[in-house]
């Protein structure tokens, strides 16, 4: 089998408001649940309850990558501005 090499390199991954879209999606799940609520009834005599529950799920999980991103935005900056500081700075781990 025939091992396959890209043609060319890979682009650099986009960075863009991050911590925004991760937060306007979440408050979209939960305002889809929160108008999908009055109609639980007739959701439940269909069978599309899950349409619900699938809505305060994605809001759920929006919050943790809330959370997370907000972590991982913190944690670039901080490398970035130990990288700005410069050799012997509190990221520099030869200097002790």
């Amino acid at each position: 089998m025939e091992k396959w090499i890209p043609e060319h390199e890979a682009p650099e991954p986009l960075e863009g408001p991050v911590v925004a879209t991760i937060t306007g999606g979440t408050i979209l799940w939960f305002v889809l649940f929160l108008v999908q609520l009055p109609f639980y009834g007739w959701f439940d005599d269909h069978g599309r309850t899950w349409w619900v529950w699938t809505c305060l799920a994605g809001a759920g999980l929006g919050l943790i990558g809330i959370w997370y991103v907000r972590k991982r935005d913190a944690a670039i900056k901080r490398e970035a501005a130990n990288a700005a500081s410069g050799p012997g700075g509190p990221a520099d781990p030869v200097a002790g």
